[in-house]
């Protein structure tokens, strides 16, 4: 089912076979904090091909407050596929929609795991990559920067990805996972994706400099460069030979 709605994680459950417990938790509504993001998960589950994770999925969705509810469908930023989806479920969008994030919808979805829980894994000194991937998930959503720092390097794409969609993440972050030379190509290419991070100069030159960023993500992102940076990835011996020639063809037109 296509909800209309695109984050990270979304579109790791749209595209990969994800593991059960992982579909399970979010049937639940509480692997994401996001209410837009929860509520487009659950109602993709409702069509999953195991029974138990579609029903817990409808169940869910069954014991949300109609009014919350309803009020939050009536949002700018919900999607025709959405409300579509919900009005066959009985529920119309609100005349007024609700003016925030609607916490009495979230507190409905039921998420077990909050920052105190994240400080008390800090705390305890807990090795990340040990944790059941459901609780890293849940730290990569709600965790601390420094959580993020380290699971934004998980080898499993969805704990990756749940770090990108993490409502605290900060555009610092992003520009400093964009220099990153240890994460995955998969993570490289969503940053370069989303044009809000890709308006911050300090991103563009970070994943232009990277020598884990597709050469044809990298090409592309040159003709935003300045010169002196353009002149700096000219002899960068780090970056693919395609990006280094092509910087220095660039100055080589600058200067003529």
């Amino acid at each position: 089912m296509d909800t209309g709605i695109r984050s990270p994680v979304i579109d790791q459950f749209r595209r990969s076979e994800v593991a059960r417990e992982l579909r399970l938790a979010a049937a639940k509504g509480g692997l994401v904090p996001r209410a837009l993001e929860a509520l487009a998960l659950l109602a993709m589950l409702t069509e999953d091909g195991d029974p138990e994770v579609a029903a817990l999925a409808s169940t869910t969705l069954d014991n949300l407050p109609k009014g919350p509810l309803s009020a939050y469908l009536g949002r700018a930023e919900m999607s025709a596929e959405l409300r579509t989806f919900f009005e066959r479920r009985g529920v119309k969008p609100a005349a007024s929609p609700t003016p925030d994030a609607a916490l009495p919808l979230l507190e409905s979805l039921g998420d077990t795991t909050d920052g105190d829980d994240a400080d008390d894994a800090a705390k305890e000194s807990r090795v990340l990559s040990s944790l059941p991937i459901v609780d890293r998930m849940k730290l990569a959503m709600k965790g601390t920067r420094e959580q993020r720092s380290q699971l934004i390097r998980d080898s499993n794409r969805l704990v990756a990805s749940a770090v990108l969609s993490s409502p605290k993440l900060t555009e610092s972050e992003v520009e400093s996972f964009a220099k990153m030379a240890n994460v995955t190509e998969e993570v490289l290419r969503v940053i370069a994706a989303n044009r809000t991070w890709t308006k911050n100069y300090g991103v563009v030159l970070g994943l232009a400099k990277n020598p884990k960023t597709p050469a044809g993500i990298s090409m592309q992102l040159l003709h935003r460069l300045n010169e002196r940076d353009i002149k700096m990835l000219g002899v960068d011996r780090n970056v693919p030979e395609v990006l280094r020639l092509a910087a220095r063809k660039m100055m080589v037109k600058k200067l003529s």
